[in-house]
């Protein structure tokens, strides 16, 4: 018989809050196709994936303006502003966190986030403090879908891949979770979700 997984490890970007740089940079352009070329050269995923690796906003804005002085206040938006590219919380997904929680389903988190923006979004979302064990990739120094990542997760909490549900937007996160021994569910929304986990045995 396959072994029924008893832990669920949230990814939380995109699964319980919702963050896109998109809702802060519609307010400082004019038009989508600058907006659009500022995030693809000046603040890229790339440069942002640095801070989510453990460097300081403060280091990471001082080398965009180096490049790009003429987007300075642009470039500081990204850190200043930061909390307005988070729309808010995924509420059907919070909700199923919260059911499940009150079921007494153990909680764990692995993100890729800024450690410095972590600590942020935590006292804005109570609901992010209350995981009995949370992976940030800019506290650890390590990214998704790195092994090292979800194998640090399992070592620090004791935990077994097997019995492990890992939930995450990205693709190749959860395909790093099924290298390790992980179940993995590929986020597309909280019905999808409700009904994967429920397949999976859990109670909702």
């Amino acid at each position: 018989m396959v072994r029924q997984p008893q832990t669920l490890v949230f990814d939380i970007g995109n699964v319980l809050i919702e963050w896109d740089p998109r809702f802060l940079y519609r307010k400082i352009f004019a038009d989508k196709e600058t907006m659009e070329w500022f995030l693809s050269h000046v603040c890229t995923h790339a440069w942002n994936l640095e801070q989510d690796r453990g460097r300081s906003m403060a280091d990471a804005v001082a080398e965009r303006i180096a490049l790009f002085p003429g987007h300075e206040a642009a470039i500081r938006a990204f850190d200043e502003r930061w909390t307005e590219t988070v729309s808010g919380p995924i509420d059907g997904s919070v909700a199923i966190l919260e059911r499940l929680r009150l079921l007494g389903v153990p909680d764990y988190a692995i993100t890729n986030f800024s450690h410095e923006k972590f600590d942020v979004a935590k006292a804005r979302f109570p609901f992010l403090n209350a995981f009995r064990g949370t992976i940030v990739s800019g506290v650890e120094r390590l990214l998704k879908p790195e092994p090292a990542i979800y194998r640090l997760l399992l070592d620090r909490y004791g935990l077994t891949a097997a019995d492990c549900v890992f939930i995450d937007d990205s693709p190749a996160n959860v395909e790093g979770a099924r290298a390790i021994g992980m179940h993995a569910l590929h986020f597309k929304g909280p019905e999808a979700l409700e009904a994967d986990l429920r397949r999976l045995g859990f109670s909702l």
